[in-house]
Order: C-alpha cells, then structure tokens, then sequence
C-alpha cells in the first residue's frame, strides 16, 4: 500500500512508516528506562561508597555535597522510570522532560562527585564548579515541561 504523496512526501509503503515509528517509540522509552536503571544502580553504589569507604577520606562538608548528588541522582532515576514507564514520548514536551531529567541529572550530581573527591585527588577541578547549576537548570526545564504537560492537559 502507498501512502498519498499529500500526506507524505514520499512514496513508501505505510508498513516503513509503522516499523519507524515504533522504533523510534520503542527506543526512546527503552533508553530512558535504561538510563533510569543505571541512575538508580550506581546512585546506590555511590551511597554505599560515600556511607563507608569515603566517609573516612572527606571532610563532613564534602561528604555532605557527596550525598546531596547521591540523593538528586536517586529522585530522578524514579522519576525516569515513571517517565519511560507511562510516557508514549509522541510530544515534545515528554522529550524535553525526560531528556532534561537525564541530562540535568549528569551534569548535576557528576560535578559534585567530583567537586567532592577533588581534594582527595589532590586535583584542581574548579573549573567543574559552573557546571553543577547548569545541571539544575536542566533539571528545572524537565519538571517545568512535565508541569506544563500536565497543565497543558494532556494525557499518559
């Protein structure tokens, strides 16, 4: 069957079309799903790591911003779970909201890792030190576009 050259600008079987579309659909929940787990697997390595091995190494200050990015990874691989769980990401807006999470959450709570263990390594790493706000405000843009998904009124 070929689809009308008004609907589409060109003339492939409809069947290309739905195996893209379901690719496409397939892959991005299965890498947000993916990305999801391997926040909340390493945020609890990390917890354990900072609980035992490197509570013995840092200053309390620095094992306190050690467990705030443990404890942000942790809240927003649940969120992507529930994401890649109940989203269709058809819309930009469930994109924008994942795909900030995930990168927010990368910028974020990878800086304070390794702002924490800098002294430790006897490392200058200072340069990191812009790159931890710029993480949250990738974290504010994806609940801003869940909020304005659900404000907008649609549904998962």
């Amino acid at each position: 069957m070929i689809i009308s050259k008004r609907s589409v600008s060109c003339n492939l079987p409809r069947e290309i079309y739905t195996i893209n579309f379901i690719f496409r659909f397939l892959m991005t929940k299965q890498i947000i799903l993916a990305v999801a787990s391997f926040y909340g697997l390493t945020s609890v390595i990390f917890g354990a790591l900072g609980s035992h091995a490197l509570a013995k190494v840092l200053s309390p200050e620095k094992l306190s911003s050690f467990e705030v990015g443990v404890r942000y990874q942790m809240y927003h691989a649940l969120a992507l779970l529930l994401l890649g769980f109940f989203f269709t990401f058809q819309s930009s807006l469930e994109k924008t909201a994942a795909w900030s999470m995930v990168i927010g959450t990368l910028l974020f709570s990878g800086s304070i890792y390794l702002l924490s263990m800098a002294e430790y390594w006897k490392a200058n790493l200072k340069f990191l030190g812009p790159v931890t706000p710029l993480g949250g405000l990738f974290l504010i843009v994806g609940w801003g576009a869940l909020l304005f998904f659900f404000v907008k009124g649609s549904r998962i």
